[in-house]
């Protein structure tokens, strides 16, 4: 049984048979959206997401997004029944519907509801580089990632691509996250990859320390990528979100998802769904990282579960899918 669910009916023990005097008290649901850590945006998704939620009063729904271990903590919530719904990677998310990785056997009751910021493979080069595409990295000092990092995973995926091994740099280092932008602002490296959600710290650090660009991934090993692998989508890196990059920058990588189960009731999905959508300009102005979102791509991009009856209901209404 899902959590609402059951807050409903501990609610309703704890106020007594004749506290629930009107239909909308009788009705009313409480979900739980499982999000991150404090001060990651996937935090902020799920509290934005229940500030639109709780601003309708005739939809019944009282939404809470506490701070929790993030992607697989999220999905694992939602099967245990702990979470209504939860804030995952699109790439956590297909590993879970189809039981790979750290997921010992599929979830195929997992859904969608809607995708969100991208959480792209980001490159920075010093400006003094010489670097302006992804070619360029050829002979050049880059910090590749640690060896389990998502950056080093995706690093090499697109290396595997692209036809290359480490041996293709001067220099292929293996600097942590937190290492990697002081090594660049110390002219130990010539360029850095990160998978992750902007605007982020370590890109901010970087650079404000040293002239730093963005470098654009594109091209046939990228668009090859997306084809190939649901999970992936390509992404753009808002202009203005760290000194001296005023301009959009294109690349690719993984999506955060709105994801829940199949047996979430379907009116709270919906209601769920047209808070957020019916106050679309509203939301987009709650974090930086969500002022890109466009509905035609939160609806289909990046989503490795089926969507859910009560998300696609709404999408009909809307005329957005058939």
């Amino acid at each position: 049984m899902k959590r609402h669910v059951l807050s409903a009916m501990f609610s309703g023990a704890l106020m007594g048979a004749a506290a629930l005097s009107t239909p909308a008290q009788a009705q009313q649901n409480f979900i739980t959206i499982g999000t991150g850590g404090q001060t990651g945006v996937y935090y902020v998704v799920g509290q934005s997401i229940c500030r639109m939620v709780n601003r309708v009063d005739d939809a019944n729904i009282k939404c809470n997004a506490p701070s929790t271990g993030g992607s697989v903590a999220n999905i694992n919530g939602i099967i245990s029944g702990e979470l209504d719904m939860g804030v995952a990677q699109s790439d956590v998310a297909y590993r879970a519907y189809n039981g790979e990785g750290t997921f010992d056997k599929p979830f195929k009751d997992l859904r969608s509801v809607f995708s969100m910021h991208g959480e792209p493979l980001t490159l920075l080069a010093r400006a003094d580089s010489g670097i302006k595409t992804l070619d360029d990295l050829k002979g050049k000092r880059v910090n590749i990632g640690n060896p389990g990092s998502g950056q080093r995973a995706t690093m090499e995926v697109l290396m595997d691509a692209k036809g290359w091994d480490s041996g293709v740099y001067s220099l292929a280092s293996e600097l942590t996250a937190a290492e990697q932008a002081s090594a660049l602002a110390d002219n130990n490296i010539d360029a850095m990859v990160y998978v992750v959600g902007h605007p982020n710290g370590s890109i901010q650090e970087a650079t404000t320390t040293v002239d730093a660009k963005l470098i654009p991934l594109t091209g046939d090993a990228v668009d090859s990528l997306v084809k190939k692998y649901p999970y992936y989508s390509k992404v753009t890196i808002p202009g203005g979100l760290y000194k001296g990059n005023p301009d959009d920058v294109q690349t690719f990588g993984v999506k955060a998802t709105v994801v829940t189960d199949a047996d979430t009731d379907p009116d709270v999905v919906y209601q769920t769904v047209k808070a957020v959508f019916e106050n679309f300009d509203r939301f987009k102005k709650l974090h930086p990282a969500f002022a890109n979102l466009k509905p035609e791509e939160m609806i289909k991009d990046g989503l490795t579960a089926p969507l859910h009856e009560g998300a696609a209901r709404y999408y009909k209404e809307r005329g957005w899918i058939d």
